[in-house]
C-alpha cells in the first residue's frame, strides 16, 4: 500500500464560490496537497483569482499570502465584502480615491465609470502584461473578465465582473468599492477620461448644433479632446442611472 495523500480542508465563502466547481460550492471539502504551496497558490490553484481575497484563515488563525500551507489544515477563504476583522489581511485597504484600468472587453463599463467621475483607464488593445503594470504601478483597481490577468502576481488590486451586461457590471463594481458617496458624476469626459472644464456658449459656438446652442446656456469642454457636453436628453438618461445607483447606499 502507498502512503496516504497529504490533504487540507478548504472552505470558501461568500462571493468567491463563484469561481469554484459546483461540487465545492458553499461547503468546506478535502484537497489533496501537492507539496508546500503558500497560501496564495492553493487559493488560485482552486478558481478564485487573489485579488478577489481579502481574508485567510488556517486553522483558525489569518495568515498572509506567503503562509506555507501544512497537511491536515484547514484552511477558510473570505471575500472582501464579508465582515471580518482579523489582524492580518491579505487585501489591501480601499481607497480614499478609487482608480481604475479595464481591459478591453469592458469598454461600455469604463464609459460608465467615467461618467461617475471616476478615473478609468481604457484601450481597445491594452496587452495582458501593460494591464497588470499600469494596476500595480498606479495604484489602480483591475477589472477584467479574463481570470487569468487577475492571477498575476503583480496585480494587488483586482475584481471580476460577474455580469456580462454593462448596466449590472456597474452595479457591482459600485457595491464592491462603496462607489456610492465618491462620484462626482459629469465631471470627466466619457470618451478619452480628462477632468471636464466649463465653458461660455461663446466659447463652443460653432461646435454644437444650433438648436442646442439656442436652448443651453451651460456647457462643459474636455480640455484634451475638445468634445463639448450639455443637458440634453442623454444627460438626463444618465442622471436617472445616478439616482439608482445612489439609491444602493445601505442597501442589502
Amino acid at each position: 500500500m502507498g502512503q496516504p495523500k497529504a490533504q487540507v480542508t478548504m472552505r470558501f465563502h461568500g462571493a468567491l464560490n463563484d469561481f469554484l466547481s459546483p461540487a465545492h460550492r458553499h461547503q468546506a471539502f478535502s484537497h489533496v496537497l501537492r507539496g508546500r504551496p503558500s497560501v496564495k497558490d492553493l487559493i488560485e490553484s482552486l478558481g478564485p483569482p487573489h485579488p478577489e481575497v481579502d481574508v485567510v484563515r488556517v486553522d483558525g488563525e489569518a495568515v498572509d499570502f506567503t503562509h506555507r500551507v501544512q497537511p491536515g489544515a484547514c484552511v477558510e477563504v473570505y471575500p472582501a465584502s464579508m465582515d471580518e476583522a482579523p489582524s492580518v489581511r491579505v487585501g489591501p485597504p480601499l481607497q480614499d480615491t478609487p482608480r481604475f484600468v479595464l481591459d478591453v472587453g469592458l469598454g461600455r463599463l469604463v464609459g460608465f465609470l467615467r461618467m461617475l467621475g471616476f478615473d478609468a483607464l481604457w484601450r481597445n488593445d491594452f496587452a495582458d502584461d501593460t494591464l497588470a503594470r499600469l494596476s500595480h504601478d498606479e495604484d489602480r483597481i483591475l477589472l477584467s473578465r479574463d481570470i487569468g490577468v487577475l492571477k498575476r502576481g503583480e496585480v494587488l488590486r483586482g475584481y471580476f465582473p460577474r455580469s456580462t451586461d454593462p448596466a449590472e457590471q456597474l452595479v457591482e463594481v459600485v457595491r464592491r468599492y462603496g462607489l456610492t458617496s465618491r462620484m462626482h458624476p459629469f465631471s470627466r469626459c466619457v470618451a478619452c477620461n480628462a477632468a471636464l472644464t466649463s465653458a461660455e456658449p461663446s466659447e463652443v459656438a460653432g461646435r454644437v448644433p444650433e438648436r442646442v446652442a439656442e436652448r443651453h446656456s451651460r456647457f462643459q469642454q474636455c480640455p484634451d479632446c475638445q468634445r463639448v457636453y450639455w443637458a440634453g436628453t442623454h444627460h438626463q438618461r444618465m442622471q436617472a442611472l445616478v439616482n439608482r445607483l445612489r439609491e444602493l447606499e445601505g442597501a442589502p
